[in-house]
């Protein structure tokens, strides 16, 4: 896997590969709740329902969904906490 962290910063990763839906949401709120305002959760998962539920989420939680990038089968996704 290409190190692609380096092009988006982050301050907390999440690896939900080979979860299946919902659990790569599910773990994502419950990180980004923990999370302080303006720092960026990076999540990998290889379910493709979640591009549709991360983008989802962000337009319904305000979060903020900065990149969105697929590589080998795998989702990548780059979200940044908003206030509450």
């Amino acid at each position: 896997m290409t190190d692609v962290s380096v092009d988006h910063p982050f301050d907390q990763q999440l690896d939900a590969r080979e979860l299946a839906c919902p659990l790569p949401l599910l773990k994502a709120k419950q990180v980004i709740s923990g999370m302080q305002v303006g720092q960026v959760l990076w999540l990998l998962a290889t379910d493709a329902g979640s591009q549709r539920d991360i983008r989802r989420y962000a337009e319904l939680s305000g979060h903020i969904l900065e990149a969105s990038e697929t590589f080998d089968g795998e989702f990548h996704y780059w979200l940044r906490k908003s206030g509450d």
